[in-house]
């Protein structure tokens, strides 16, 4: 059975984005806000799943995302879970790409490892982030808030 995404989970992902780029700093602003997004994603879960095993999702996500947008191919993940990106003057739509990414990364951990312990994550790297939904797992409403 193909996977599909939640549109539930895409919507929070652009709010996650939007959030995040009006939190932006002059001094990151070289930094592009996508690649930043998944920079303070990536410390907890390296924590919780290694190296190895955020690579290995944040891969499957990405596998998952050119489905939806082919021009995510100029998006690698290095050997260290980073992304970074194949070609020059490829950050003019990272937000659209990078929410599109986040929220496959948000279901593959909804799958993975519960609803309950993926939102408690989110909420450590991003607290003011709230989030509801209603899914088989849930009882309807789950909310992370700061």
């Amino acid at each position: 059975m193909p996977y599909l995404l939640d549109p539930e989970l895409r919507d929070f992902a652009e709010r996650l984005f939007a959030d995040e780029a009006l939190a932006l700093t002059a001094s990151e602003a070289n930094v592009p806000l996508a690649f930043r997004v998944f920079e303070d994603l990536r410390r907890p879960l390296t924590t919780l799943a290694g190296t190895a095993g955020f690579r290995s999702l944040l891969l499957r996500a990405l596998t998952l995302a050119k489905r939806d947008e082919p021009s995510l191919d100029a998006w690698k993940v290095t050997s260290d879970g980073s992304l970074e990106s194949a070609g020059p003057g490829q950050h003019h739509y990272d937000v659209d790409r990078g929410a599109l990414l986040l929220a496959h990364i948000i279901g593959l951990l909804f799958t993975f490892i519960g609803e309950t312990l993926t939102l408690r994550l989110i909420h450590d790297v991003w607290p003011d982030t709230s989030f509801s939904t209603s899914t088989a797992e849930g009882t309807g409403n789950h909310e992370s808030r700061g």
